[in-house]
């Protein structure tokens, strides 16, 4: 059939099931990030010198997870590895509901961790298949969609912790059983799609191997992954260090914990917005240039951040850098990626975030522990603006030689 974006003789996987699959999957798994830290310190008493180690050892896990399933989507039919990933998932979150003393809770999160870099990766390979809509459009729904999830996820969790931790996990495991059901059920265009990639290859169609990207392109795109993986680093102090800051401030724990369904809440509606109205930004590079110099006002504006609504506006403000950025990046790399090689870069992308993640909060708490939080923030800010300064020159040199693979 043809489309508004190109052409395609094969059916494809809805893109409202693609989004079933991904909301039920983060509201499960948005039961539990939020819990680890009160869970094992509190419940379990783990220190929290342990805990980061525990915290560090997940990121671990998801950046090999990414990188392992996004090659394999270049090399294998991915319907059974997404399918596979998500049932693994549900049957490890139903062993926690059981066993969740330790050190057991610890082995079950770097599965999880796994897990949801090998699940995250393949969606977002997934997503490349479909021709129906603009690469943009597909990650910005997508985008809203796991935002969607936190934001439910974060609303129901404190409730359910309260109540009980073996049903929290039970309801998590059934959450990403629907979505492995949504993916055995509505994927199976992908084996179509895959089985003609691989009739391409052996006719010379395309590389046998997975192609590496153009010169220009693979410099253009590690620059944005720097970008990211700073940002990343950066954001993540958000998570744990801002926390520590607002209840020395005199602001109550509570109020920081609204400040995350704020976040997401400016997240869906961003992403509803850019959906309606994709046309607001002219290019793909203004989306994100526009949503990394956010980031960066963002941090500055916490220097004076000495009451509550001071909080509330940073946290709008890097939201909206958030939502506007993080979604147009996996978007570009989709543009820039030969056919034979999108999976990879697709993990890539998920890794570049993940390097962030794992350093982002011994990086932070390093500096504050020097310089104190100001000096923090100024670092955050300068940091982003460098990487945003770095990408400008390095555009302009190379976006001439750039080849795009819509």
């Amino acid at each position: 059939m043809k489309t508004k974006h190109g052409q395609s003789q094969l059916p494809e996987i809805a893109l409202p099931w693609l989004v079933v699959a991904e909301l039920a999957t983060w509201i499960g798994a948005s039961f539990i990030w939020p819990l680890t830290s009160v869970y094992l310190n509190k419940r379990l008493g783990i220190s929290l010198s342990v805990i980061g180690i525990v915290l560090f050892c997940n990121c671990v896990a998801n950046m090999l997870g990414s990188t392992i399933s996004g090659r394999l989507f270049d090399r294998l039919n991915p319907y059974p590895l997404i399918t596979g990933g998500m049932l693994l998932n549900a049957l490890v979150l139903l062993a926690m509901a059981f066993f969740h003393g330790w050190p057991v809770y610890w082995v079950w999160l770097v599965c999880t961790g796994f897990l949801g870099g090998w699940n995250g990766a393949l969606v977002n390979s997934i997503a490349t298949s479909l021709r129906k809509y603009p690469g943009r459009y597909v990650f910005n729904i997508l985008y809203f969609s796991q935002n969607l999830g936190v934001v439910i996820g974060t609303l129901v969790v404190g409730y359910l912790y309260d109540y009980s931790i073996e049903l929290l996990f039970i309801i998590a495991s059934c959450l990403f059983l629907i979505g492995a059901l949504v993916a055995f059920c509505k994927f199976k265009p992908i084996v179509a799609y895959h089985a003609r990639r691989q009739e391409q290859k052996k006719t010379g169609q395309t590389p046998l191997k997975a192609e590496k990207m153009p010169k220009a392109n693979f410099w253009m795109t590690m620059g944005f992954f720097v970008t990211l993986g700073v940002t990343w680093l950066m954001y993540m102090n958000w998570e744990s260090n801002l926390s520590v800051y607002m209840v020395s401030l005199g602001i109550p724990f509570h109020l920081y914990s609204t400040l995350w369904t704020i976040n997401a809440g400016i997240i869906v509606v961003v992403q509803l917005i850019l959906a309606r109205f994709p046309r607001i930004f002219k290019s793909i590079y203004q989306q994100i240039y526009f949503g990394i110099f956010m980031f960066a006002v963002s941090w500055l504006t916490l220097i004076f951040a000495k009451t509550y609504p001071g909080f509330v506006l940073s946290m709008s403000i890097l939201t909206l850098g958030e939502s506007t950025a993080f979604p147009a990046i996996p978007a570009y790399v989709n543009d820039m990626s030969p056919y034979s090689s999108k999976g990879k870069y697709q993990g890539m992308t998920l890794v570049a975030s993940g390097v962030g993640r794992a350093f982002g909060p011994l990086f932070g708490g390093t500096l504050i522990d020097l310089f104190g939080y100001k000096t923090m923030f100024v670092v955050a800010s300068c940091g982003i603006l460098l990487c945003l300064l770095a990408l400008l020159p390095l555009r302009t040199k190379l976006k001439d030689q750039v080849q795009f693979f819509k």
